[in-house]
């Protein structure tokens, strides 16, 4: 789809997500600008790549699962090669509201911004804010990374991403595996792009269970606070 002279693409990585992504694409196809989508089945074991097919988005299949960060960066990938000018990454489970799509998107048309970041926590904090464990949780990494990176972060773990071009160019080769949205904004940072944050809000998933949770949330922080602090130590390169 063509936006002010930009083309422009919705990538949502998806793992098993039959019961949230009927509505979620619904909610993009409904919007008033017909974007271009693609859905990046990352392995599903269930009928997710079919009922994506069956509401008209484009589909990406995997035959086996390669973790979120992975395939957000196939979906870049894919934008690259087809000449997209801007992506939005939007998830699969129903979180992320389509209706902020243009909000997210458009800092990166009208202004340049490299990656543009939905932000459950500035502005208007309203909407599904998740738990209190996984608040505080977001807290420290807003702070860790505010203070690495000279940049006011919010919402460090936010998904709800747009990325320009030159952002496409860069997560195309360096966009992190496992849980990659704090340790992507300092890999932006240190290679010179710029980011902004953006009021949204969020809902709570449709359906599923998120992959981040009880004992795996210690392991969670521990993972993402060594990668951004390593991320952080590299040389430049330029």
């Amino acid at each position: 789809m063509i936006v002010n002279d930009k083309r422009i693409l919705i990538v949502i990585p998806a793992f098993n997500e039959q019961e949230s992504i009927e509505r979620t694409l619904q909610g993009v196809t409904t919007l008033d600008v017909p974007w271009d989508v693609l859905v990046v089945d990352d392995g599903s074991l269930d009928q997710t790549a079919l009922k994506a097919k069956g509401m008209g988005a484009a589909v990406l299949s995997l035959p086996f699962n390669i973790g979120i960060g992975g395939a957000v960066s196939l979906g870049l990938m894919y934008a690259q090669r087809k000449g997209y000018d801007a992506v939005v990454r939007l998830d699969a489970d129903g979180q992320h509201d389509p209706r902020y799509i243009s909000d997210v998107l458009k800092p990166v048309l009208d202004k340049g911004i490299d990656l543009c970041i939905g932000s459950r926590f500035t502005g208007i904090a309203q909407g599904f804010q998740s738990s209190f464990f996984r608040r505080t949780g977001i807290l420290f990494f807003a702070r860790l990374i505010s203070a690495l990176t000279g940049e006011t972060i919010t919402d460090p773990t936010s998904g709800f991403n747009a990325f320009g071009q030159r952002a496409i160019q860069l997560f195309t080769q360096a966009y992190p595996s496992d849980y990659p949205e704090p340790e992507a904004i300092v890999i932006a940072k240190r290679s010179g792009l710029t980011v902004q944050e953006v009021p949204v809000q969020m809902n709570t998933r449709t359906a599923g269970l998120s992959s981040i949770r009880y004992l795996r949330t210690l392991y969670y922080m521990m993972k993402v606070t060594l990668a951004v602090i390593m991320n952080y130590l590299k040389p430049s390169k330029s």
